[in-house]
């Protein structure tokens, strides 16, 4: 499934941090990827390599940042040269819809190690899964190996989220960089088709709208999560009024008991 067109271009302006607030005042979001997900400037120059087959491990010194995209969907800037995935917490009130909204959004804390087919779970990856409530798993269309994170990363927010309702989307990024594509487009949404998720490729350095769009539509779908979560909420809370007694139906049971005592 590829991500719907955006009705209205979404115009985020740089706003003041926002404080800190109870759990459900703010949207939560994870932005994860292994390694060569082409967030930091030195991906910018990624030279083909052989497809694997088998998934490595990720060695730490290897894992790349994810805080490119985030800061430009914050502030529209590009900035290449980030120190590799240190978990960075960023909290802002962005305008979405015509409404500031207070948004939290995690990048991916420490390295992601990944072998055959499973995730090696640190245990600040895990309380990052836990905590957010919608999630962009980001690989670079020039590095094979960091594509083959996505599922199963995406198995393991499936285990700590397992309601389907939870968004999770797959983001294909240097959508720029065709002369050192590793990963096809067809390949991207085959695999977004196969788990359920949305798909879509963008350019971090070139492309600041589809950016925007991507975090706008996750912001969307975790905004109208939260609404249906309080609903359910409000409906189990209320108690049902009992029926009030039939009258005839007592008086007939009082006869009743009457006659029984009378014989």
């Amino acid at each position: 499934m590829r991500l719907p067109g955006m009705s209205q271009p979404f115009l985020l302006a740089p706003i003041a941090e926002c404080a800190p607030g109870p759990p459900g005042a703010q949207l939560r979001l994870a932005v994860l990827g292994a390694r060569g997900v082409g967030k930091s400037g030195e991906c910018g120059a990624a030279r083909p390599l052989p497809r694997p087959s088998v998934c490595p491990s990720v060695p730490p010194n290897a894992a790349l940042c994810v805080s490119a995209m985030i800061v430009r969907f914050l502030t529209k800037r590009f900035i290449g040269d980030y120190e590799p995935n240190t978990g960075n917490l960023y909290s802002r009130l962005v305008q979405l819809e015509g409404d500031h909204v207070a948004v939290q959004i995690q990048d991916t804390p420490g390295c992601i190690q990944v072998q055959e087919d499973c995730v090696q779970v640190l245990d600040s990856l895990s309380r990052c899964v836990k905590w957010a409530e919608g999630f962009l798993l980001v690989y670079s269309i020039t590095d094979y190996s960091s594509y083959q994170s996505v599922q199963p990363l995406y198995q393991h927010i499936r285990k700590v989220h397992p309601d389907a309702r939870t968004p999770i989307i797959i983001v294909g990024n240097k959508a720029d960089l065709l002369h050192a594509r590793q990963v096809q487009a067809k390949e991207g949404l085959q695999l977004a088709n196969e788990l359920g998720s949305l798909f879509l490729e963008i350019s971090t350095s070139e492309d600041s709208q589809g950016v925007c769009d991507v975090f706008q539509y996750l912001c969307k779908e975790v905004s109208k999560l939260q609404h249906a979560g309080s609903t359910d909420r409000r409906r189990s809370s209320i108690i049902p009024r009992p029926k009030s007694p039939n009258m005839q139906d007592l008086k007939r049971r009082f006869k009743q008991a009457l006659s029984s005592k009378v014989k």
